[in-house]
């Protein structure tokens, strides 16, 4: 493959963006997907490929300071070139601020594609020659039709057509001199470098393009950019929580905030409410924030008989202080008695008030261990809490580690 040092890139990214509509952040080439801007997408892929090593960018007079907050600190450092009326001047300035110490080869990308990665880069690095450029392209496949005042008037064949890509990659001497021909001759209406290549007689291979290699156009290219990259994979967790208590002496129980009147009374340093126990640990867990009891030691006399929705409510405080938003909750109490069902409303209720979500996010189940073990010989009550949170940014990749 072409030498890393051989090849240089030349970022066309002077344009204004009219058919993305208008943004406080600027122009498409500025906005940010996934929290960071487009060009600077686009500038990293080149740069961390390995294949690209000096960058020129051809940007708009007026967006020097927008470009220098987005790459002013990118490594190798790139080239800002003013750019020109049109994509063709701009690309023409860009190379001319390469040429006094000219690469063998130039790659020539649009600045508003960020989704080119290593491997189609070393497919167009490997497709080089000093004698021909390289296309990377995607075979149509939609059928075309030609349209005349608004009257479709032809089916055009699409046999050996391809949707052209950037970058394209080319000997540079032989795209500088096509270039300055073409501005010589007045001839600015070529829509990529491929076709003044063509024009100008320079020999152009096509290989294989990649489906993720789009072009942010439209300001739903740029929405759904910003989603693949902050939205498609949401950083959703689920923790679970579980707690026993024994029964004893007492008129009244006190399960996920209801008071239940009973014969027996459940056995703790606070109000023993073994479901907001448990769900106060499926909280904490969801963002590895400990268990009740490194919250709430019952070895501190101040939460001897406290009302266990204050750990509830404090678990939930640090769960929003982390950007979590509380998706649903599910405790299951699990007794031979009291009676859960009459009580079900109520608790979901107060559940849903603890929490700050609406009710139809809870649930409370019950069930017997039909006779078996400590809760069958109705010695205590048992409970299993899970909760859903979701919390801001993206699910780490199989491979990220930090």
């Amino acid at each position: 493959m072409t030498a890393r040092g051989e090849i240089a890139a030349v970022v066309v990214a002077a344009g204004r963006g009219e058919r993305a509509g208008a943004s406080a952040e600027g122009p498409k080439q500025y906005r940010a997907i996934g929290g960071v801007r487009v060009i600077r997408r686009t500038l990293e892929a080149l740069a961390g490929s390995g294949v690209v090593g000096r960058i020129a960018v051809a940007i708009h007079p007026d967006d020097a300071d927008l470009f220098g907050a987005a790459a002013s600190d990118m490594e190798p450092p790139v080239i800002a070139v003013p750019g020109g009326p049109t994509r063709q001047a701009s690309t023409l300035l860009a190379l001319e601020a390469l040429a006094d110490a000219p690469p063998a080869y130039v790659m020539i990308q649009d600045g508003v594609r960020p989704f080119i990665d290593a491997e189609l880069l070393s497919r167009i690095a490997e497709g080089l020659t000093p004698q021909s450029g390289v296309l990377p392209g995607l075979p149509v496949t939609d059928t075309l039709k030609r349209v005349a005042s608004d009257l479709v008037s032809e089916t055009v064949p699409r046999a050996n057509l391809f949707a052209a890509q950037t970058p394209q990659a080319f000997p540079f001497a032989a795209i500088l001199d096509a270039h300055r021909r073409a501005a010589r001759e007045g001839k600015s209406d070529f829509t990529d470098d491929c076709a003044i290549a063509e024009w100008a007689g320079l020999r152009v291979t096509i290989v294989p393009g990649s489906p993720d290699n789009v072009k942010l156009t439209y300001a739903r290219d740029i929405a759904m950019a910003d989603e693949r990259l902050s939205g498609s994979w949401p950083d959703v967790r689920t923790g679970n929580g579980y707690d026993v208590h024994a029964f004893g002496e007492g008129d009244a129980v006190t399960l996920c905030g209801v008071r239940i009147p009973y014969g027996r009374t459940l056995s703790g340093h606070s109000d023993a409410d073994v479901g907001l126990h448990a769900l106060t640990d499926a909280l904490l867990a969801t963002c590895g924030a400990g268990d009740i009891g490194t919250h709430f030691p019952p070895s501190q006399p101040q939460w001897k008989g406290a009302a266990s929705r204050i750990f509830v409510e404090h678990a939930a405080a640090l769960v929003r202080e982390r950007g979590g938003r509380i998706a649903n909750t599910d405790v299951t109490l699990i007794a031979e008695a009291p009676r859960v069902g009459p009580h079900r409303e109520a608790m979901v209720e107060a559940m849903a008030a603890m929490l700050g979500i609406e009710a139809g996010r809870v649930s409370v189940k019950a069930t017997t261990n039909e006779r078996l073990g400590f809760v069958g010989r109705e010695e205590g009550i048992a409970a299993i809490a899970t909760a859903t949170v979701v919390y801001p940014g993206r699910l780490p990749p199989a491979n990220e580690t930090t």
